[in-house]
């Protein structure tokens, strides 16, 4: 059928696949079963587990298949490789920490929504250091499997709520202020107390330093936000 196609010309067989490409589209992909749905789960808890103690270089799908305990050709029915299990974890991993970003209320009262989004920014660092650390590795590193994804809806979601703030700023309701550094800035002072867990409880051992860690960063962008008279 191939040799077909091309004898009646490169315009049939590009009307063909594409025509193709848009039935496979729109195809309606089969429900998984609670196995299937439990079984990848396995496989994305087993491979943030293995990532995060080997990095993307050092992990093999042999090594996320015994942790999530199924066998090799029982992992690959679900993922076809290594990589599209790092980047469906990376891409989990972004929608849920944005998600309190996406959650600001540009009719609420902005210092309480910016204070709740710092506050829950820390609770992520702390619930979820593996997952941070993860993140944190593959964007030093040139973020090489998600740049895409950074470049387009991180972006564009940043720019989106960045313009809610410079309203903010505009009707005086909070201190004026470079609205994406200040997004920045709040990923830097919580994630810190994720991506670097060990020095921050080498410094502080003898306690739990979140409690701690919000109270003062409640302080500093209270007064930071705080319009001038």
């Amino acid at each position: 059928m191939r040799h077909a196609q091309y004898a009646r010309g490169a315009t049939l067989v590009a009307a063909g696949d594409a025509a193709a490409s848009r039935a496979e589209a729109t195809a309606e992909k089969p429900r998984m079963s609670r196995i299937q749905r439990k079984n990848r789960a396995l496989i994305l808890e087993a491979g943030l587990e293995v990532f995060a103690q080997n990095g993307f270089r050092g992990a093999t799908v042999d090594m996320i298949a015994q942790t999530a305990g199924l066998s090799k050709p029982n992992l690959l029915y679900y993922f076809r490789s290594k990589e599209e299990i790092y980047t469906t974890i990376l891409a989990d991993l972004l929608a849920e920490w944005l998600n309190p970003l996406r959650a600001l209320n540009p009719d609420g009262v902005p210092l309480d929504e910016l204070m709740g989004y710092v506050r829950r920014k820390l609770e992520m660092a702390r619930d979820f250091p593996r997952e941070s650390r993860l993140f944190a590795t593959e964007v030093i590193q040139g973020a090489p499997h998600i740049q895409s994804v950074l470049t387009t809806q991180l972006r564009d979601l940043v720019q989106d709520q960045s313009d809610i703030l410079s309203r903010w700023m505009d009707e005086g309701r909070i201190a004026r202020m470079h609205p994406v550094h200040l997004i920045i800035s709040i990923w830097a002072l919580t994630q810190h107390y994720a991506d670097f867990d060990a020095q921050v409880r080498a410094i502080v051992p003898e306690t739990d330093p979140y409690p701690a860690a919000a109270d003062h960063l409640a302080l500093i962008f209270g007064r930071l936000l705080t319009p001038q008279p």
